[in-house]
């Protein structure tokens, strides 16, 4: 084999909808006011029955479902998550419990928080080169509303929970590309996750300064790797971290055929989940073709970033 592929995608979101108007009702706010700063109308909130790795479980179902697999056929179980439950078992080994997989898959968990996804989709697309694994279940995930300051009006409007995966595997005609990824070390504190319990934070200018000027060329530099144009995509699935980031970065990478996941305006941001989730909603909807390029670009916490073009399955 000389390469891998996604051959499905799962997403799953808590029930419970958190609107503006109810967020106006709990901090000095107003949808007006969230709307026109980060373009969010309403996120999910999981409750205390919906633990980070019950959401995985979800998504890993449906992306199983979806290819038509069942869950012994993984070899891999890759979760990207920033809110793990605890540090062992970890949430791969927990949702291949929930699962049933008795054939005694490889479990990892990655914390590379916004960019959790891609990174992971990059390691399950390593692994299966090298012939570590044959098919591997990816999943981001992340349950954001239990770690945010919800008297902090420049947060708590922004989190939303979710998940969203994909199934992996070996393929003859590689469909996903050669990742592009770093970070900006001295720029780490600028989206944080600290504190006993705790607490989601971030400089939000600084965060909007750095990914507005300093990413689309590296989105660039994406598609040049994966040989293809930024007018060739058919989509562009970026971290959805706020719509005021998203569109002029949208724009400036050259993408001027893509749909553009907007999935933020009505999921908010989910962190790890928010590609997976928002790639598997435009599949679902029949909005990109199989077979088309995507573009999918994770950044934010550790100021990393990693993005890839993968083919629709």
């Amino acid at each position: 084999m000389t390469g891998s592929r996604v051959v499905a995608l799962g997403h799953y979101q808590p029930a419970r909808v958190l609107t503006n108007e109810d967020l106006s009702a709990m901090v000095d706010t107003t949808d007006e006011w969230i709307r026109s700063r980060v373009g969010i109308r309403t996120r999910h909130i999981a409750g205390p029955d919906e633990p980070v790795d019950e959401l995985a479980f979800q998504a890993a179902g449906k992306a199983l479902a979806g290819a038509g697999l069942s869950p012994d056929e993984i070899d891999l179980v890759l979760v990207a998550t920033s809110t793990a439950i605890d540090r062992s078992p970890n949430m791969a080994a927990r949702v291949a419990a929930k699962l049933g997989m008795g054939a005694g898959p490889a479990v990892m968990d990655l914390n590379v928080v916004c960019s959790g996804f891609t990174h992971a989709l990059a390691t399950a697309d390593h692994a299966i080169r090298a012939g570590s694994a044959t098919r591997a279940l990816v999943i981001g995930a992340d349950k954001m509303t239990e770690i945010t300051d919800w008297n902090d009006r420049t947060t708590c409007v922004l989190t939303g929970d979710g998940a969203g995966a994909a199934v992996v595997e070996a393929a003859e005609e590689p469909g996903i590309g050669p990742v592009l990824w770093g970070s900006v070390p001295e720029m780490g504190n600028a989206v944080r996750i600290e504190g006993t319990p705790p607490v989601f934070a971030q400089e939000g200018q600084s965060v909007y300064r750095w990914t507005t000027s300093q990413l689309p060329p590296l989105a660039r530099k994406v598609c040049e790797k994966a040989g293809v144009l930024p007018e060739e995509l058919a989509a562009v699935v970026l971290h959805q971290a706020n719509l005021r980031i998203i569109e002029p970065l949208a724009a400036k990478i050259g993408a001027v055929n893509a749909v553009v996941a907007r999935d933020v305006v009505d999921s908010g941001n989910t962190s790890a989940a928010s590609i997976p989730m928002a790639l598997s909603k435009l599949v679902q909807r029949g909005e990109i073709p199989t077979g088309a390029p995507v573009l999918l670009f994770g950044f934010g916490g550790n100021l990393s970033y990693a993005g890839q073009v993968i083919r629709c399955p």
